[in-house]
């Protein structure tokens, strides 16, 4: 079957949604990435950028904009839960210039406010602008809490209809993800990703899988789990420990 596009114009721009990702991020943190103007000639400027991501101009994105001291605030939180988690970490600055974890979180939050507006594809390719620079996959329809923390990020992978609480860690090459399904499309709409509580942290290569999947809250997901069943909430998941064999240099 051929896809044809009659117009281009009629298409999100790339570079345009990505020059909004730009901009909004100098408005969040002024002088970070360039001398900042003013507040309000900033909110202008991201407006100007955001209309020509749309083609249009949207009624959408006042909307979007009256949720900008709201999304600010989550932001806060997840810097805040980036310095307490990671003693690697010298000041609240560098996670917001160096950490590509947080980098992917920030564009998430910008795109997730965009797709409960049921704007069209541009929070998709934001997410893949992200996914492109981190290596972190996070679907513009997954609903995370506030204190957020990735670390190092690379692999994972956050499904469409995942939730996540409050003061969660995800560690690399975790996936929140569906159980295949041969007749996949059926499912569009409905809940094919986990639920997962507060405070809990999920350790580096954990696969959970499934909409009916609850990891509770206070739980702690080793490396390497395969999980398709729920968690109580206080619980320890771990494989059991493998046996090592040690020897010497001459055996081998």
């Amino acid at each position: 079957m051929e896809l044809i596009v009659k117009d281009f114009k009629t298409l999100p721009n790339q570079a345009h949604i990505a020059d909004f990702l730009n901009k909004i991020r100098n408005r969040f943190f002024p002088n970070y990435f360039i001398k900042t103007k003013s507040p309000k000639e900033c909110d202008r400027i991201c407006k100007k950028a955001l209309r020509k991501c749309l083609n249009t101009d949207h009624e959408k994105i006042e909307l979007f904009f009256d949720s900008l001291p709201r999304l600010k605030d989550i932001l806060l939180t997840d810097i805040e839960m980036t310095f307490n988690s990671d003693p690697a970490c010298e000041s609240k600055q560098e996670i917001v210039l160096t950490y590509p974890g947080f980098y992917a979180i920030f564009v998430h939050r910008i795109a997730h406010e965009l797709y409960k507006l049921n704007i069209p594809l541009i929070p998709r390719m934001m997410s893949e602008i992200a996914h492109s620079k981190t290596g972190i996959d996070i679907h513009p329809g997954a609903n995370i809490g506030p204190y957020f923390f990735i670390d190092h990020g690379t692999g994972i992978v956050i499904g469409e209809t995942a939730i996540i609480g409050h003061h969660v860690k995800i560690y690399q090459g975790v996936t929140l993800g569906a159980i295949s399904l041969s007749a996949g499309r059926k499912m569009r709409g409905e809940k094919r990703h986990p639920t997962v509580g507060n405070y809990v942290t999920i350790y580096a290569g954990a696969s959970i899988l499934g909409g009916e999947t609850n990891i509770g809250d206070k739980v702690t997901i080793g490396s390497n789990v395969f999980i398709t069943h729920s968690i109580a909430p206080n619980m320890r998941v771990i494989n059991k420990e493998p046996e090592l064999v040690l020897k010497g240099k001459d055996s081998i």
